[in-house]
């Protein structure tokens, strides 16, 4: 017992040995007695306008929404952030074969076994919150749930949100929406629908105020309310895309319009690009109907009734349909009449909703259960795949709006091709959005082996587990998954560090194999790998032992990415590694962080055994991956040495950007020395040894993904 809480206001510390009180204070003088707030705040009102769109032309219309910020492709963001660290990313944002950024939800798996998991998607209607503060407000959580809906959740409760605030505090009329909205939101939205917001932070600063020439200048944000949504999930392999599928057979469209026909056009994409703002805005009037759509999206997917899922958010049914089309890569025919009678508001308008895609032979199934649930009514077959390559909406059979697909997808890309034109190497930014020009038939798969093969079972039926380094430095991130593909292939995996072998502590001689792993840095300088090698070449002890370890007859060594680079710079020391590359940074000058295709070239590698020939896709992450060599001698004496190139979905050897991320010679990204023992690859494979793990596979794949192949051929080699 140490103490005890009573009634008086002070906190007390006692000491018997003095028999005093060296703490001794009113706990007002500890937390302080700030002054009660007052804050005198007041509605203001405005003029708004009706929107006016009878003169727009709605194909210039389209193409506007299509190069909005908020609507355009945002490759340039997504490309330079690492998505495969962990290996336990089974969403991303790239969806399908082309790869195209358009995904709902992300998804994580719980470890590297298993396929439980873990959601989060957002939802922010910040423009809506000049019209409707409060609005903004729920249509932030119904888009939340609307995105996290692609994802298998056992029930609407389970969901989880985070709510970012930000508003200019003290900006005439601003507190007042900014009460109305918490209320809204925090009192009646979110006990209507079970949910519980746990967890936020607000910014109430989003006003600054200048000078300039005299003048004072000010920038005002509106109301914003950021939604981040958060939910455990029963199985990663039941996560719904955007992706159409055209392989399946006759498939349906039906359009879920949570909106019920309102089609409200206030604040949305469209009003955007024409400078105009509006009057009334999309809302989340029926909390009941969001949840019987949840839990019906849940119920068909669980059944195993949907092809493809998209929710209706920024730029309407027209910017939904044509990111499907994009995934897809295909042609798209969608009938208005049943929609509204004003195309532009069936067109554009930003209620919530969602599109499905269901077989043929299940459209009336599905849509006897829309009914039962409540929402037969606002759920309309709108259309079906075309053979031509086109997005057509019509009305009355006549085309209101069409054109072909590429069209449309240059559009929604330009924006992105702008930027990534200013921001990197402007002629990598020319290459990859040039490519929405040619003939893509995706990633396509082949391989010479089978996949469930497991080449090491006789081993690991032995109880024989041999020793493996999971070897790591500064700034090194990817080794848990790296000893997770090692270890389901029979290795035991020991956690090695630098300045275990530096100081000592650890002898590379107890280990039959070694990988230097992948990472971000080596204390936050360029050059990561190179200045992890210098701490083994410039070290006396570390050089000798892994001199040493490379000249064993009975030892392998795997480096992939920063350790790929690290190998690289120990070429010194590994026989027959003299004709390796150097690694330096990417042509794009930019990190790249790719699911590409690389072939397996003939080599005698021992853990690329059996593959050679395979065209399989893999993901990269590095800032500096481009094989640089210092002759064209060298690079023709590497030949002999190389192990992978980068491939064009056509199959042919990649020199463009990005299907070769980072501009090596002739694809090149993957090495051994000359008796195989020793490999250096910038992809990794290690992030991609279970089919989840994949942004796409073709389908039939079971658990065991194709590089787990190369895992096993260590452990086939060691006996």
């Amino acid at each position: 017992v140490v103490g005890e809480a009573v009634d008086e206001q002070k906190l007390i510390l006692g000491d018997a040995h003095f028999d005093n009180n060296p703490i001794d204070i009113p706990m007002n003088l500890l937390f302080g007695k700030p002054p009660r707030m007052l804050k005198d705040v007041h509605r203001t009102t405005f003029k708004k306008p009706q929107l006016d769109f009878t003169d727009i032309d709605l194909n210039e219309a389209a193409l506007r929404v299509l190069r909005l910020p908020t609507v355009a492709n945002k490759t340039f963001l997504i490309s330079i952030g690492d998505r495969s660290i962990t290996g336990m990313v089974t969403r991303d944002q790239m969806v399908g074969p082309w790869q195209v950024p358009v995904a709902d939800v992300a998804v994580t798996a719980s470890g590297l076994m298993g396929y439980t998991g873990e959601a989060m998607a957002m939802g922010e209607r910040t423009p809506l919150a000049l019209l409707d503060a409060p609005a903004s407000g729920r249509m932030a959580i119904g888009e939340s749930i609307t995105n996290i809906a692609a994802s298998a959740i056992a029930k609407l409760s389970d969901i989880k949100l985070s709510a970012n605030w930000m508003a200019p505090a003290g900006h005439p009329g601003e507190d007042a929406k900014l009460y109305d909205t918490v209320k809204a939101v925090g009192m009646e939205l979110c006990p209507a629908l079970g949910i519980a917001i746990p967890v936020g932070k607000d910014s109430m600063s989003m006003k600054t105020v200048w000078q300039e020439a005299g003048e004072e200048r000010a920038v005002t944000a509106p109301i914003s309310l950021i939604i981040s949504a958060f939910a455990p999930v029963t199985d990663v392999r039941q996560t719904l895309t955007p992706q159409l599928r055209i392989d399946l057979g006759d498939t349906d469209l039906i359009l879920i319009d949570l909106g019920k026909g309102m089609n409200r056009m206030g604040a949305s994409a469209l009003a955007q690009v024409y400078r105009q703002i509006g009057h009334h805005g999309a809302d989340l009037d029926d909390p009941a109907a969001l949840q019987r759509f949840f839990n019906l999206i849940q119920e068909l997917n669980q059944n195993n009734l949907l092809l493809a899922y998209h929710d209706r958010s920024d730029g309407g049914l027209f910017a939904l349909i044509c990111e499907m089309a994009f995934a897809g890569h295909c042609g798209v025919t969608i009938e208005l009449d049943d929609l509204g009678e004003e195309d532009c508001a069936v067109l554009f308008n930003e209620e919530l909703g969602a599109v499905i895609q269901v077989r043929h032979n299940d459209t009336d199934d599905v849509l006897k259960l829309l009914n039962d649930a409540g929402l037969g009514r606002c759920s309309h077959v709108i259309g079906t795949l075309n053979s031509e390559d086109s997005i057509q909406f019509r009305r009355s059979g006549s085309l209101v709006l069409s054109d072909q697909r590429k069209v449309f997808q240059q559009a929604w890309s330009e924006t992105t091709h702008r930027m990534q034109a200013l921001r990197d190497n402007p002629q990598c930014a020319d290459e990859e959005y040039q490519r929405l020009e040619q003939a893509d038939p995706g990633i396509q798969v082949s391989l010479s082996f089978d996949a469930q093969e497991d080449v090491a079972a006789p081993m690991i039926a032995t109880g024989v587990k041999p020793a493996m380094a999971i070897l790591r430095e500064q700034g090194v991130n990817g080794q848990l998954e790296m000893a997770a593909a090692f270890h389901r292939a029979g290795f035991e995996c020991i956690d090695v560090h630098m300045s275990d072998i530096i100081e000592g502590r650890t002898q590379l001689d107890q280990f039959k194999g070694m990988v230097a792993c992948g990472g971000f840095s080596y204390g936050d300088v360029l050059g990561a790998g190179e200045g992890w090698a210098k701490s083994v070449l410039f070290n006396e002890r570390a050089r000798e032992a892994f001199q040493r370890f490379f000249n064993r007859s009975d030892s392998f060594a795997l480096g992939v990415c920063n350790g790929c680079q690290m190998l690289s710079n120990l070429h010194q020391l590994i026989p027959g590694a003299e004709h390796w590359p150097h690694f330096v940074r990417n042509r794009s000058e930019q990190f790249e962080a790719r699911f590409v295709t690389v072939e397996v070239t003939e080599s005698p590698s021992i853990l690329l055994a059996g593959m050679q020939g395979s065209r399989l896709p893999i993901v990269v992450a590095h800032g500096e991956g481009r094989a640089e060599f210092r002759s064209q001698e060298q690079l023709n004496q590497a030949h002999e040495l190389l192990t992978l190139r980068y491939l064009e979905n056509s199959g042919e050897v990649a020199s463009r950007y990005p299907a070769n991320p980072n501009g090596s010679p002739e694809g090149m990204t993957g090495f051994c020395n000359r008796d195989g023992r020793v490999s250096i690859m910038m992809p990794h494979p290690e992030r991609v040894t279970r089919t989840v793990q994949h942004s796409w596979h073709p389908d039939g794949w079971g658990e065991d993904a194709p590089w787990l192949r190369l895992f096993r051929n260590a452990r086939a080699w060691v006996d």
